[in-house]
Order: C-alpha cells, then structure tokens, then sequence
C-alpha cells in the first residue's frame, strides 16, 4: 500500500493506517510493528516519515518503544490507562484538531477549484 496524494500528509496516513489494524485485531496487543525498514518499503515512504507517524501513535499511547527491540502494541489501550491531560495540553490539541480539519476543508476547496478550472470542455 503506497501512501496517495489525498493532501493529508503521508505520515498521518501511515498512522491511520496502522491504528486501524491495532484497532482491528490485526495487530494485536503486544504485537511487534514491521521495523522502519519494512514500514519504509510498505508504504514507499522514507524512515523520517514513518518515524513521525510511530511518534504520533507512541504519543497517543497506541505503543510503546523498547530501545533496541523494536515498537510494540501497547498491552492496555490507551483509553483505560490515559494520562491526566493538562489544559495547555488541551488547549494545544484542540488548535491542532481544528488546524487538522481547516487543512483538510482547504485542500477539498483545492481539488474542486482545479477540477472546476482544469475541467475537459464539453
């Protein structure tokens, strides 16, 4: 599966993409990730991408790092064990979704404006 030029960067791609296999059982719980290497060459992607998106589902607590080892599904899912959030910390992910969903709605704005412009004549 190769990441696909939908706007959303290739890394959050990477992330949903794995999320939605430990969600689904297909990683389970404890389970080792592919390394960076075989993530690299899945998704034809660059180790600092797949880096970033590992980053952002260790932050959520989707995994956990063992230095040297490897990235492995956490045991207990990140909702039962979720750490006291401050609210700067709240604050700031909040910006972040709503920065997330602008750029999004910015780049479907894009892609119907270069559709409508770039359009076959009829």
């Amino acid at each position: 599966m190769m990441v696909e030029k939908t706007g959303q960067p290739a890394y959050l791609q990477i992330v949903d993409e794995l999320r939605g296999q430990i969600r689904s059982g297909a990683l389970a719980p404890g389970a080792a990730l592919p390394s960076i290497a075989q993530l690299g060459e899945r998704f034809d992607v660059s180790a600092s991408v797949v880096k970033a998106a590992i980053s952002v589902l260790r932050t959520e607590g989707v995994v956990i790092g063992q230095q040297g080892k490897g990235v492995f599904v956490r045991e207990t899912p990140a909702e039962t064990s979720k750490p006291e959030t401050s609210d700067a910390t709240a604050e700031i992910l909040d910006q972040l979704a709503q920065t997330r969903h602008t750029l999004k709605e910015l780049g479907d704005r894009l892609a119907a404006l270069e559709a409508a412009v770039f359009a076959a004549p009829k």
